[in-house]
């Protein structure tokens, strides 16, 4: 059996008068476990909220991967091209244009990744949408707050090699190849 005692102020407060109120009716019946409905709340999404927490936690692991991801192969395909980032610098191209070389491909890249992800992730919220607590499944703050650190952790991962290109000495890069 289950009370539940509707009181103002703190409810631990007044478990001793619930007790002896419950003992006048029926002095037979043993009173345990009393608590706030807030602290039965908390317990009985205890599980949720922990995967919940490894769920964020994977999710982090995932975006320092990303980033991991993108800043190699931004700096490989890079490499691969200080030939051609030589010749355009001799040729007269500023050093904000290779930056803009460089950082356009990675936000080309990031908007096509964004778009398949963000409709991904609409189709998938809809079967999610029963483990999901205090936010709804279409939360259009979750969903821009996501696309905007990945672009971010995305821009900053590749503006590190477009930096390094625009370094570049076109004598060098052209001796080389």
């Amino acid at each position: 059996m289950t009370i539940n005692a509707r009181v103002s102020g703190d409810p631990l407060t007044f478990a001793k008068s619930v007790d002896q109120a419950i003992h006048e009716l029926d002095a037979d019946v043993v009173v345990f476990d009393i608590t706030t409905l807030d602290l039965r709340r908390q317990l009985s999404t205890i599980a949720v909220r922990i995967g919940g927490t490894f769920v964020g936690a994977f999710g982090v692991l995932a975006l320092v991967l990303a980033a991991i991801g993108v800043y190699g192969v931004t700096s490989y395909t890079t490499n691969q091209r200080t030939h051609e980032i030589g010749i355009r610098l001799a040729l007269g191209a500023s050093r904000a244009d290779v930056l803009r070389l460089i950082l356009r491909r990675g936000i080309l890249l990031t908007l096509l990744g964004l778009v398949i992800g963000l409709g991904m992730a609409f189709g998938v919220t809809r079967f999610m949408q029963s483990l999901l607590l205090g936010v709804s499944s279409t939360d259009a703050l979750t969903f821009v707050g996501v696309a905007l650190l990945l672009s971010a952790v995305v821009l900053v991962a590749c503006f590190i090699p477009a930096r390094r290109a625009m370094r570049v000495d076109p004598v060098q890069a052209l001796r080389y190849e």
